[in-house]
C-alpha cells in the first residue's frame, strides 16, 4: 500500500511538472511587446525541428520542446509554407504555429524597368487582390519605381501605389544629387528617362540614344521615337500585348499627342517607368 503511494505521488509529480511546463512554455515570451519580427522561411527550410531552433533562438517561443508539440499536435510540419510572417513576442506558441500555417505577412514582387501602368497593375493582381482598373487610375505613369519591393499581402492599391511613389522620390532626389539636369523641371528628366528606356535595347545604347533625343529636342525637329508610337496606340489585342511589335506607315500618323512623328517636342508625360539607370 505506501509503495503504492509512492508510485502514485510521482505520477501525480510528472503529470504536474509536465502541465506545468507545458502551460509555462505556452505562454508569450514577453506579452507587453507589441513589436514585430519578420521570419523568414525560404523554400526548402520548412523543417520543424529547425524552424523550432529558429524561433527559439530569436526569442520567440519560451520552450522548445513544448513548442515542438503543439506542432507535431497541430500536423503543422506538412503546412509550413515558405514566405515572411509577421511574429512578436507577445503571441503564445500556439499563435505562432497557427500564424506559421496561415500564409504569409507579406509578398515580394520585382518590377522590371520599362513597364508602363497598365503592364504593372497586371504584374500585382498576380500577387494581390486589387482593382487592376482602380490602380491604373490611380497610378502615375513614370513614378511606380522599378524595384523588388516587399508589399503587406493586404495592402490596398493606395498604400502599394504609396509604397511604389515614395521609392520614386527617394531615387529622383538621390539622382538630383549625384547628375546636373542643368535647368530641366523633374517632369522632363522622367520624360526624358522613360525614351531612353524604352528606346534602349541594351544598357549600352543609353548614352547614345540619350544623346540623340536631346539633340534632336534642342534642334526643334520631331523625336521620331517608335516607342512613343507604341505608347499612344496602347493594348495590342491580337499580340496580346502594350507595345506593338512591328509599326505600320499607318501608325505613324496617328493623331495623338505621343506620335513624335508628327509633333515636335517632348511627349506630354513619361510613356513608362524608368529605372534609376
Amino acid at each position: 500500500m505506501k509503495k503504492f503511494k509512492i508510485l502514485f505521488l510521482l505520477v501525480m509529480l510528472i503529470t504536474l511538472s509536465v502541465y506545468f511546463m507545458y502551460t509555462e512554455g505556452s505562454l508569450p515570451v514577453d506579452k507587453t511587446n507589441e513589436g514585430a519580427t519578420i521570419f523568414v522561411i525560404k523554400k526548402g527550410e520548412g523543417e520543424l525541428s529547425l524552424i523550432t531552433k529558429r524561433l527559439a533562438s530569436e526569442d520567440l517561443i519560451r520552450n522548445k520542446l513544448v513548442f515542438f508539440t503543439i506542432a507535431l499536435q497541430k500536423g503543422i510540419e506538412r503546412k509550413i509554407q515558405a514566405g515572411d510572417f509577421k511574429l512578436s513576442k507577445n503571441m503564445t506558441a500556439q499563435e505562432i504555429a497557427d500564424t506559421l500555417t496561415h500564409g504569409t505577412a507579406d509578398e515580394w514582387v520585382t518590377i522590371v524597368e520599362g513597364l508602363r501602368k497598365e503592364e504593372v497593375a497586371q504584374k500585382l493582381t498576380e500577387q494581390f487582390t486589387l482593382s487592376e482598373i482602380s490602380f491604373i487610375e490611380q497610378a502615375k505613369e513614370g513614378q511606380l519605381f522599378p524595384d523588388t519591393y516587399r508589399i503587406p499581402k493586404t495592402a490596398s492599391v493606395e498604400t502599394i501605389i504609396k509604397i511604389m511613389e515614395s521609392n520614386f522620390q527617394t531615387k529622383m532626389a538621390e539622382a538630383r544629387q549625384q547628375y546636373p539636369f542643368e535647368k530641366r523641371s523633374d517632369k522632363e528628366i522622367l520624360v526624358l528617362a522613360s525614351l531612353i528606356e524604352r528606346e534602349a535595347k541594351f544598357a549600352d545604347d543609353r548614352r547614345l540614344i540619350a544623346d540623340i533625343i536631346l539633340k534632336r529636342a534642342q534642334s526643334d525637329r520631331p523625336l521620331q521615337l517608335d516607342a512613343t508610337i507604341q505608347y499612344g496606340l496602347g493594348y495590342q489585342r491580337k499580340e496580346k500585348t502594350w507595345w506593338k511589335k512591328e509599326l505600320a506607315l499607318e501608325d505613324l500618323k496617328v493623331d495623338n499627342t505621343y506620335n513624335t512623328y508628327e509633333r515636335k517636342g517632348l511627349p506630354p508625360a513619361p510613356i513608362c517607368n524608368p529605372g534609376l539607370d
